[in-house]
């Protein structure tokens, strides 16, 4: 195959890892950020990394033993309460871990733009059109330039528009809305915070209604209600008067125990309410010549199984092998969304499971029995686990 120009739309997890193997295989690639710079936004928080995913593409990328060197120690570490903050789970990390080790968003995504070629990333240009062309398709950005690609792969995330050149359908709300928030520093400046959070994932959950999250220096949380999808605009809430912010969140955990809700009190001043939205599970479309999704562009999910960030590096290291591995690009395309689809089902429908477990009258009943499963299973599995190489198959 003739070296074919390859546009990213989206300078996150997914479409990084492909520009990095490509680039790491000779294959030029150009990759368009709608922010002005790595440093524009909040990344998000903790990840826990997988093995038979995340860790796979990052092997590929050849960049696996910079991101163990960044991992949080204690990071495997599970607690669950319910709102009385009664303690029904804290399973430490074991020693070696369970394989889903945790490293921050934004030092993985540092990592990665840091591994690319200079002015790999064209940053400022929000995509506005994807036309198709005599031969790929033409991309309109805002301030008006245009360009040309033989292959456009949409990163773009959640609303993508690279998306609508394939199908039409549009992610719906899950009923869920979540408000993130965080306790920088928590070591010194909160450490009954983090007392309650630990190191590791965190589940507080009862009567619909969670605080969850990631413990650690920099706790990361996220407060989950069922509420109606405009409930954001539409509640009275100043989400930009940081006070009367908390206090409204305060009054909607009011008979939640107080280290609980002590979380809420002390948060920093960076409060974002997110509604959460969801792709229909399965879905698919018919294959277009040169145009192709990875990550929640493909496959938008709630967060409720952590396989996200996990399926966006995966994707985007697949797209990149197939590329390199086939002669005809729509071939390669083919080949790669054909795995992607039914991993994506697979995720999505978890996904979907976790939500209905965790947001629930009798919470955390059903999550509790859940992880106590997984931590039986898992203990079982260790000795395994010791035998097999530390690092991931690629």
């Amino acid at each position: 195959m003739s070296r074919p120009t390859i546009a990213i739309i989206g300078a996150g997890l997914s479409g990084l890892v492909c520009a990095r193997i490509l680039q790491q295989n000779g294959v030029p690639v150009t990759v368009y950020e709608l922010d002005p710079s790595e440093a524009a936004r909040q990344q998000g928080g903790s990840l826990d990394i997988h093995r038979a995913t995340g860790q796979v593409a990052l092997e590929r990328a050849g960049l696996y033993d910079a991101f163990r060197a960044q991992t949080h120690p204690q990071g495997e570490s599970t607690r669950v309460l319910d709102k009385t903050a009664h303690v029904f789970i804290d399973e430490k990390e074991p020693e070696g871990g369970n394989g889903r080790p945790e490293i921050d968003r934004t030092v993985l995504r540092k990592l990665v733009v840091d591994s690319l070629e200079p002015s790999t990333i064209r940053w400022g240009s929000k995509l506005v059109a994807v036309r198709p062309a005599a031969t790929g398709h033409e991309l309109e950005f805002a301030d008006g330039a245009t360009t040309h690609a033989d292959l456009v792969v949409g990163a773009d995330g959640a609303w993508s528009r690279v998306r609508a050149a394939l199908t039409p359908v549009r992610p719906e709300y899950s009923g869920i809305t979540i408000v993130e928030i965080r306790l920088a520093d928590a070591a010194t400046r909160h450490p009954e915070a983090l007392a309650v959070t630990g190191q590791g994932s965190l589940f507080a959950l009862s009567d619909n209604k969670y605080i969850g999250g990631h413990g650690g220096d920099q706790i990361a949380l996220g407060l989950g209600l069922r509420v109606p999808e405009d409930w954001v605009r539409t509640s009275g809430i100043d989400w930009d008067d940081p006070a009367r912010a908390r206090e409204a969140l305060l009054r909607e955990f009011a008979d939640w125990a107080t280290p609980l809700t002590d979380l809420i009190r002390d948060c920093d001043d960076t409060i974002w309410p997110r509604p959460i939205y969801a792709l229909p599970v399965g879905h698919t479309w018919e294959r277009v010549p040169g145009v192709t999704l990875v990550g929640d562009a493909a496959h938008l999910m709630s967060p409720f199984a952590g396989e996200g960030a996990n399926l966006a590096l995966i994707d985007g290291a697949d797209l990149a092998r197939a590329i390199l591995s086939h002669d005809d690009l729509d071939a390669a395309l083919a080949a790669y969304e054909k795995r992607m689809f039914a991993r994506g089902a697979r995720s999505a429908r978890d996904s979907r499971d976790s939500l209905a477990m965790m947001f629930t009258d009798d919470a955390p009943r059903q999550i509790v029995a859940f992880f106590r499963r997984t931590i039986v299973l898992s203990r079982l599995a260790r000795p395994i686990r010791r035998l097999l190489a530390r690092r991931p198959t690629r």
